[in-house]
């Protein structure tokens, strides 16, 4: 169980950040054996080399206190070989291989070559990620509609968008081509990416004896660090690694993840990716995702079929949870804990059943533009690329095309004002609006054929 982190004897709690997980004191509350992180210490020390305790300790993200039985047995055994250190004692020791050391560092390569901050078991990562889950967030209108405010977004699209967030169940988002959706889909994610408070996520996870990998910098983008964190001098890193109450340095605080994948997914994606050579996996994008948002673009072009990818996820959506299968055939069940948000612009009828349909609790659909809202979105668009403003321009596009065979698109307003700037950059003209230049550039943007 994962205790909370303290200082001075207070659980430590911040605005909007979930309870830290508190380093352990003991070998007992890292939830791994003495053999495991004897060969932690064994791979780290063959790749990197000889290294002071404290550094050790820094690179497995662990206190000192809880590898130092591991320092000693490994020395006992004739593993390693001990330099003496200065003014602060074990910690500043520094620690090479013997010939034995390295022979038995390969033997420990060869079943799995990962380096790096020690993994947290199976059931702390579960427990955490609940603990965390994004059911229940808080969001406002007022709040929502700060993120926004970049978009025009009509009031009742509004009121039915936030109920899904505090829901943290799955959205369906769909409509006609060019309208938005993708922009709303990442209104939310910005909300609960600035807005959902932080969370705490695991370099890596120890499951059925195999590690996994869930920390990734190109999807999770870390919390501001803390003065301590940002000190770069020893004292502050050795007064972390020695103290008790301390954060847990194996989970890394960040924001609410938001994960966006579109055409390119496919079923092996979702499932854990296996790294043969050195033994180890990294986690699927969902599970990634876990605690903030999972947005699955263009849902319908994927490079599998809609039916697939849906009966992979028909139960996770139902039951919260899904089962992750290892090379060895063994499964292991992680929690599915985010927004699911799928964006798609074909018909909901050709893309999926009731089956799943019921299993979606929120269906937002985004149609057309009014006048009125299309007025609006393209006199913004005129003021941020410095047009000057044109009413008859607006009139020529409802009077040419919307008005009979094409509906409004919101991203029509950005395609033909930029049509009509490279129109006269490439006639070295002024940059200018009018309804002669307006005709010129929806002859060439709205194919007809």
């Amino acid at each position: 169980m994962i205790r909370a982190a303290t200082e001075n004897g207070v659980e430590w709690e911040g605005m909007g950040v979930t309870d830290a997980p508190a380093a352990p004191d003991s070998l007992a509350e890292t939830g791994l054996t003495l053999g495991f992180i004897n060969e932690m210490i064994l791979r780290t020390l063959y790749t990197y080399g000889g290294m002071l305790g404290l550094d050790l300790a820094r690179n497995l993200c662990l206190p000192f206190k809880v590898i130092e039985d591991s320092l000693r047995f490994l020395k006992d055994e004739k593993c390693l070989e001990v330099a003496g250190g200065d003014l602060i004692g074990r910690i500043s020791y520094r620690f090479n291989l013997t010939e034995l050391g390295r022979r038995r560092a390969q033997d420990a390569m060869k079943l799995c070559a990962y380096v790096g901050p020690a993994p947290v078991p199976l059931d702390d990562y579960v427990e955490q990620t609940y603990r965390q889950a994004v059911t229940g967030l808080s969001c406002t209108p007022d709040g929502l509609r700060a993120c926004c405010t970049h978009l025009v977004v009509p009031e009742e699209l509004l009121n039915a968008i936030g109920p899904a967030i505090v829901s943290g169940r799955s959205v369906f988002i769909y409509g006609p081509p060019g309208n938005g959706k993708t922009s709303i889909a990442r209104a939310i994610g910005d909300y609960m990416n600035n807005s959902g408070g932080e969370i705490y996520v695991p370099h890596a996870f120890l499951a059925e004896n195999s590690i996994i990998t869930v920390f990734d910098k190109a999807l999770h983008t870390r919390a501001d660090e803390s003065e301590d964190d940002r000190l770069e001098d020893n004292e502050a890193t050795i007064r972390r690694l020695l103290n008790s109450g301390t954060v847990d340095a194996r989970w890394i605080r960040i924001r609410r993840p938001v994960v966006v994948t579109g055409g390119e997914l496919n079923l092996r994606m979702l499932d854990l990716r296996y790294n043969a050579e050195a033994n180890f996996y990294q986690a699927p994008l969902h599970v990634k995702a876990n605690g903030g948002i999972f947005l699955i673009d263009d849902f319908g072009r994927q490079l599998c079929s809609p039916k697939e990818l849906l009966n992979r996820w028909i139960l996770p959506l139902e039951d919260r949870h899904d089962f992750l299968t290892l090379a060895s055939g063994k499964k292991f069940e992680v929690p599915f804990e985010q927004l699911t948000i799928f964006s798609t612009n074909l018909d909901p009828k050709d893309l999926v059943d009731d089956a799943f349909l019921r299993r979606i609790r929120h269906k937002v659909c985004i149609q057309a533009p009014s006048r009125e809202v299309y007025t609006r979105i393209f006199n913004g668009m005129v003021r941020k690329l410095g047009l000057n403003p044109c009413p008859e321009a607006i009139d020529y596009l409802y009077e040419r095309y919307y008005g009979n065979t094409r509906s409004p698109r919101a991203s029509d307003c950005r395609d033909l004002l930029e049509t009509v700037q490279s129109i006269c950059r490439f006639r070295k003209m002024a940059v200018q609006l009018s309804r002669e230049l307006m005709v010129e550039a929806s002859a060439s943007f709205i194919c007809e054929f």
